[in-house]
C-alpha cells in the first residue's frame, strides 16, 4: 500500500512539474533551431568540406600508372644493308609492353592551395546559405509565441470581467430582493456573462491551437496549463547584423577563390617522372628479345591556351562579384527602411500605453461612480453593463498595447538580429 501511494505521489509530481513548466523565447528559439530537419545538414557540409580537402591534399602524393599493351605491325624498320660477318635480326611484327610509371608533383602553379582556398570558401557560403535559411525560424517562433502571451492577457482580463459581473449579479439580485430590480436587469447581466464565457471559450482554444503549432516546432509536448515568460525588452539598437551580410561576404570570398584559380591554371607547372617496364622491344629497338628497360627524368608544361579565356574568365568574376554587393545595398536599403517603419510603430504604440493608463484609471472611477448611482437608483442596470464593458475594453486595450509593443520591439530584433 505505501508502494501505491509513493507511485501516485511521483506521478502527481511529474504531472505539476509539466504543468507548471515556464517557456521563455529564447528557449522555444533554441529548441526550434534544434528540431528542425535542415539543422543536419550543417554536418554534412563539414563532412564534405574535409573528405575534399583531404583529397586536394593528396595532389603532392606519388602518383603510380599500370599500362600494358601488344600490338602486331604489318611492316617494321629494317636496315637496308648488310655487314660482312654480321648478322642483323630485324624487329618482331608482334610487340609486348608492360610498364609502371611514377609520377612526383614538384609544382602545380598553386592549383593544389587554390583549390583547397575554393572548398573552405564553398562551404562557408553553404553553411551561410542555411543559417539565413534556418533564421526565418525565429520569425515564425516569435508570431507564436507572442500570440500565446497576448491570449494569456486576453483571458486574464476576461478573468477580471467575469469577476466584476459577477459581483454586479449578486449586487443586482439583492436589489431584486429587495424590489429595486426586475428579472429583465438580472437577464442583462446574464447575458454579459454568457457572452464573457463564450469569449473565453474562444480564447482559450486558440490558445490551445497556437501552443499545438509551437509543440510541433519545438519538437516537445507543450502542456496547456503551462506559463509563458514575458520576454525583457529594456532597449534595441538598429545596428544590422542579420545572416544575409555574412552570406553576401562568404559569396564574395567564394568569387575571389574562383579568380585564384584561374590564375594558377595558367602559371607553369613542374614534376618528376620514373618509368619502368618490360616488353619485346626494349629501348634498344634492334633488340628483338624481350627485356626490361627504365626512363627517369623531369618534366615542364605551360598550357598557354587558357590566357585565351583568362581575360573574360576573370570579367565574369568580377560581374558576378559587382552583383553580390548590389544585391547587400538592396538588402540594407530595405532592411533600413523596414527597421525605420519599425521604430516608429514602436514609438506611436508607447504613446498609446500613456494614453491606456489614465484611460483605465478615469474608465475605474466612472464604473465605481455607476455602481453608486445604480444603488441609489439614479440609473438602469443597462447602463452599469455598459460601464463595465468599456472598462473591459480599456483594459483589454492596455494589454494588447503591451504585447504589441514586445511583438514591435523583437520585430525589430529580428530585422536586424540584435
Amino acid at each position: 500500500m505505501k508502494k501505491i501511494h509513493f507511485c501516485l505521489i511521483i506521478i502527481t509530481m511529474l504531472f505539476s512539474a509539466e504543468s507548471f513548466a515556464q517557456y521563455t523565447l529564447d528557449y522555444c528559439q533554441t529548441k526550434a533551431r534544434d528540431n528542425y530537419p535542415m539543422i543536419v545538414q550543417y554536418g554534412m557540409i563539414e563532412s564534405s568540406r574535409e573528405f575534399r580537402i583531404d583529397n586536394a591534399n593528396k595532389n603532392y602524393l606519388p602518383q603510380l600508372s599500370l599500362s600494358a599493351k601488344a600490338s602486331y605491325q604489318s611492316e617494321v624498320t629494317e636496315i637496308p644493308f648488310t655487314l660482312p660477318g654480321a648478322t642483323i635480326k630485324s624487329m618482331s611484327k608482334d610487340q609486348y609492353s608492360a610498364v609502371v610509371q611514377l609520377d612526383q608533383t614538384i609544382w602545380d602553379g598553386g592549383a593544389t592551395k587554390s583549390q583547397k582556398e575554393g572548398i573552405k570558401a564553398q562551404a562557408a557560403l553553404e553553411k551561410s546559405k542555411l543559417d539565413v535559411d534556418i533564421y526565418t525560424l525565429k520569425e515564425r517562433v516569435n508570431q507564436l509565441f507572442f500570440g500565446i502571451v497576448l491570449l494569456n492577457e486576453q483571458l486574464l482580463q476576461t478573468e477580471i470581467l467575469k469577476r466584476d459581473l459577477e459581483r454586479s449579479y449578486k449586487q443586482v439580485s439583492a436589489y431584486m430582493q429587495n424590489g429595486m430590480a426586475n428579472q429583465s436587469d438580472i437577464d442583462a447581466v446574464k447575458v454579459e456573462q454568457l457572452n464573457t464565457l463564450q469569449r473565453e471559450t474562444e480564447l482559450a482554444s486558440n490558445r490551445e491551437a497556437f501552443i499545438s503549432m509551437l509543440s510541433a516546432m519545438v519538437g516537445e509536448q507543450i502542456s496547456t496549463q503551462a506559463t509563458f515568460e514575458k520576454p525583457v525588452t529594456q532597449g534595441y539598437s538598429k545596428e544590422n547584423k542579420r545572416p544575409e551580410l555574412e552570406l553576401f561576404q562568404a559569396q564574395s570570398l567564394f568569387y575571389e577563390s574562383q579568380a585564384s584559380m584561374v590564375a594558377a591554371k595558367n602559371r607553369i607547372k613542374a614534376g618528376a617522372y620514373i618509368q619502368a617496364g618490360y616488353g619485346r622491344p626494349g629501348l634498344n629497338m634492334l633488340n628483338a628479345e624481350f627485356s626490361p628497360f627504365y626512363i627517369a627524368g623531369v618534366k615542364v608544361a605551360w598550357n598557354l591556351g587558357g590566357f585565351y579565356t583568362k581575360k573574360n574568365e576573370l570579367r565574369l568574376i568580377d560581374i558576378s562579384k559587382r552583383a553580390t554587393d548590389n544585391q547587400k545595398e538592396i538588402f540594407l536599403y530595405n532592411a533600413n527602411l523596414k527597421s525605420t517603419q519599425q521604430d516608429v510603430a514602436i514609438n506611436k504604440i508607447k504613446r498609446l500605453m500613456e494614453r491606456d493608463d489614465e484611460l483605465i484609471t478615469l474608465r475605474e472611477n466612472i464604473k465605481r461612480a455607476a455602481e453608486a448611482k445604480l444603488e441609489n437608483g439614479t440609473i438602469s442596470v443597462s447602463e452599469l453593463l455598459r460601464e463595465i464593458n468599456l472598462l473591459d475594453i480599456a483594459r483589454t486595450n492596455r494589454a494588447k498595447h503591451e504585447i504589441e509593443l514586445m511583438m514591435a520591439i523583437y520585430d525589430l530584433k529580428n530585422t536586424t538580429n540584435n
